[in-house]
């Protein structure tokens, strides 16, 4: 049976990928989406054509009620925040009052309207288990909570809010932990996409052939963006309602890996320096996940590989460069 869907944040680097998904998945639904910014409808050109879209800022708590009285989702993917580590260190309070308010508008809004038989993704991230022992690696979703930015702490209040709703008024929210996901259209606030946009920008001379980096030791567990949404849609139909699954490849790699991989992908001559200004405060040495739980029930499986992911988010660049 069709169904309506309701993606927030649509537009956006993920958000644009599950429309994407959803449309090619021929079910007959509507789709409905909010975006913030008229620039960021680039991202969902192939597929605007069968998206009902709402312009919406999620943090006016009437607004976000107004549209779910109206449209009365049967499935909602709280896709929308404000997703930057790094940014969380010069702005810690954005990510914070953004993502916890959006979150509490969304569930009351859906609480409101009665939406008890509507089904919530709440996504959460890895970025809540913060500094994490070698001991306890790979990472599971009983490893426990050291956040080491104002992101983590505004993703684990997020994930928490949703069991609350869960317990509290019985509301569908399933909860997923994502480790790092990579591909086209992120923002070059990331570092994959920002190392491919600075390889783009010197092979079209626009930019000195020098590539400046922070710590390129630090560890991560990448998951092409496309695979990521497959899980989004699984979890959705396979998850239970209140409990919380991690998501990753279950691989780690140096950032240092990574970029000469890159580097190898592009004929220019390009020289590495270590730029401090771009370290920060701290820095979780390793995230690795164990995404066994959501295997187990859902059978999901990373298809694309990190070549292959990484050639298209740098042939993304190029393109627009």
């Amino acid at each position: 049976m069709a169904k309506k869907i309701l993606i927030t944040g649509v537009s956006g680097f993920v958000g644009s990928h599950l429309a994407e998904y959803l449309v090619d998945k021929k079910n007959g639904d509507e789709i409905y989406g909010t975006y913030l910014s008229e620039e960021s409808l680039r991202n969902v050109d192939s597929v605007k054509n069968n998206l009902k879209l709402t312009k919406i800022d999620l943090s006016n708590e009437q607004n976000v009620y107004e549209l779910v009285e109206k449209i009365k989702p049967d499935i909602i993917y709280h896709l929308a925040a404000l997703a930057s580590v790094a940014d969380s260190f010069s702005s810690p309070k954005e990510p914070v009052v953004n993502n916890i308010s959006s979150q509490i508008n969304v569930l009351e809004a859906m609480r409101k309207s009665n939406l008890e038989k509507s089904k919530l993704l709440v996504v959460s991230s890895a970025e809540v288990y913060g500094d994490v022992s070698k001991e306890n690696l790979p990472i599971n979703e009983d490893t426990p909570f050291r956040p080491t930015n104002s992101y983590a702490v505004s993703k684990l209040t997020q994930d928490f809010l949703g069991l609350q709703y869960f317990l509290s008024y019985n509301l569908k929210a399933v909860r997923v932990r994502p480790f790092n996901h990579i591909g086209p259209r992120q923002s070059p606030g990331f570092v994959v996409a920002a190392f491919a946009k600075k390889i783009a920008e010197i092979e079209k001379g626009k930019r000195e052939n020098i590539l400046a980096v922070g710590n390129l030791e630090a560890k991560r567990d990448f998951t092409d963006v496309r695979d990521m949404v497959r899980a989004y849609d699984l979890v959705i139909s396979k998850g239970e309602d209140g409990d919380v699954y991690n998501l990753g490849s279950g691989i780690a790699y140096k950032i240092k890996d990574i970029l000469d991989k890159l580097l190898s992908m592009s004929n220019a001559d390009i020289k590495i320096e270590t730029d401090k200004s771009l370290f920060r405060p701290i820095d979780n040495p390793e995230l690795v996940c164990d995404s066994s739980k959501f295997k187990k029930i859902t059978g999901w499986e990373p298809v694309i590989g990190i070549d292959k992911t990484l050639k298209d988010t740098l042939d993304y660049w190029r393109q627009i460069i």
